[in-house]
């Protein structure tokens, strides 16, 4: 059964309602063959390397996080209350867009509609959205796409495929609590609901790099999500945009990079990541302080060295890092939050090249630290590490060593073993980077 606050519109314009029975095993099965402008995006993801995430809806006005909705049971109509009185009068796209592109982020990745239902767009399919529901009366995401091409930075959207409010929404392992009728879903209405919302989304805020999904977590797992589908429209609306999908599984046909959440590739320390590590493009999305969505109580903001560790340790592992922020109901951007991306860009402004364009590098990551590579060029990251010596495993021939900061030479030795760097007493900073010329 629909929910009343959606718009009884023709559905003239459904694009890829599949009626058919395709499960996850059967989806494992398809094949995807990426378009060239799509094969190029890629690449130009990988060379980003560093993105900004941002956790912002009107949860934001509880200041308990995201998930307040699911946590404290709170009945949608209820939990409804919340946009009436949403009106983020500080919000200003141009210095958020200014304060992200200050740490050397080259894309954004905001949530377009979490697992509240709640859209942070003006849609036509559903009135519970920002322009409709609130006195702000503002499409934020409009503002935000139109200075993110003003200033150069990419746009991704955030798309949850859970939903907690609605209920065509098929009953899944969350949202229990929220005054829905046991048993409640209707299938093909709410996915029509979805992709008439990505269509929106993949018309109406120019090109998009990224659908970022979130949610099929929520439903067991031969539930039949008929994702083939929903990434055809999405390739088909724009061949260059990516499909990622935080499902916390190997990727499926279709699906253009690999996330991982809380975790670096291949390491599963929070307990979500325990997937093989694809050959498609990576990225690790992580928290600045403990929450997704803004918690007043949570002030405990990883270092600038931490935050910068991360960035370099995700680089050496050929990943992405997506560092995110959970915005104020004012609409401002934590404090604390812009003096880190002020830090970060000030240690880019420095190092950038050795992370930007690269690729992991020849020797794999240690304890003391990574490696990138870019052309004929190896970087050692050095980020942990007191002795005069350091051996690397490297088998290439190595031509030049060099201090990267400001090129004073490294002596070193190399045999059919690898490379002894003859290192000066490494300085108490956050990342020593060594520059290797390979032959």
């Amino acid at each position: 059964m629909k929910n009343p606050f959606i718009r009884k519109i023709a559905l003239n314009t459904l694009l890829l309602l599949a009626t058919g029975t395709q499960c996850f095993g059967q989806t494992e099965g398809k094949t995807y063959t990426p378009t060239p402008e799509n094969l190029k995006a890629r690449e130009e993801f990988q060379d980003n390397k560093f993105g900004i995430f941002l956790h912002w809806g009107i949860y934001s006005m509880t200041a308990q996080g995201e998930w307040y909705m699911n946590n404290r049971n709170i009945h949608w109509q209820e939990y409804a209350k919340l946009a009436s009185g949403f009106y983020p009068s500080l919000f200003d796209a141009a210095q958020w867009v200014s304060a992200i592109k200050a740490s050397g982020a080259k894309y954004i990745c905001i949530t377009s509609r979490h697992h509240d239902s709640f859209s942070m767009f003006h849609s036509q399919w559903s009135d519970f959205n920002i322009v409709d529901a609130t006195p702000f009366k503002r499409d934020v995401l409009k503002e935000l796409a139109d200075e993110c091409r003003k200033q150069g930075i990419k746009l991704h959207f955030y798309y949850s495929h859970a939903d907690w409010r609605r209920d065509d929404y098929p009953e899944g392992s969350t949202g229990h609590g929220t005054g829905r009728p046991k048993g409640h879903g209707d299938w093909a209405s709410y996915y029509r609901f979805m992709n008439n919302q990505l269509t929106e989304l993949l018309t109406n805020y120019g090109p998009i790099g990224a659908i970022w999904f979130d949610g099929v977590w929520d439903q067991p797992k031969d539930f039949d999500w008929q994702l083939s589908e929903q990434y055809e429209l999405i390739h088909r609306l724009q061949p260059a945009c990516l499909v990622g999908n935080n499902h916390h599984r190997t990727p499926y046909p279709g699906e253009d990079f690999q996330m991982f959440e809380r975790d670096l590739p291949g390491e599963n320390k929070a307990g979500y990541s325990g997937q093989d590590v694809s050959s498609l493009p990576l990225e690790t999305c992580e928290t600045m302080n403990g929450m997704w969505g803004y918690r007043i109580e949570d002030q405990n903001y990883k270092s600038t060295k931490d935050l910068i560790h991360y960035l370099v340790r995700a680089a050496g592992k050929n990943a992405n890092l997506l560092m995110n922020i959970g915005p104020q109901p004012n609409g401002e951007l934590p404090a604390v939050a812009v003096e880190r991306l002020k830090e970060v860009g000030e240690w880019m402004s420095t190092y950038g090249e050795t992370i930007y364009g690269t690729r992991g590098g020849d020797i794999a990551p240690h304890s003391w630290g990574v490696s990138t590579r870019k052309g004929d060029k190896l970087f050692v990251h050095i980020l942990d590490w007191k002795d005069k010596g350091l051996f690397l495993p490297l088998t290439a021939k190595v031509k030049k060593a060099v201090q990267f900061a400001d090129k004073t030479p490294v002596s070193f030795r190399q045999d059919g073993e690898g490379i002894w760097l003859k290192l000066p007493k490494v300085p108490d900073e956050t990342d020593y980077v060594i520059e290797l010329t390979i032959k």
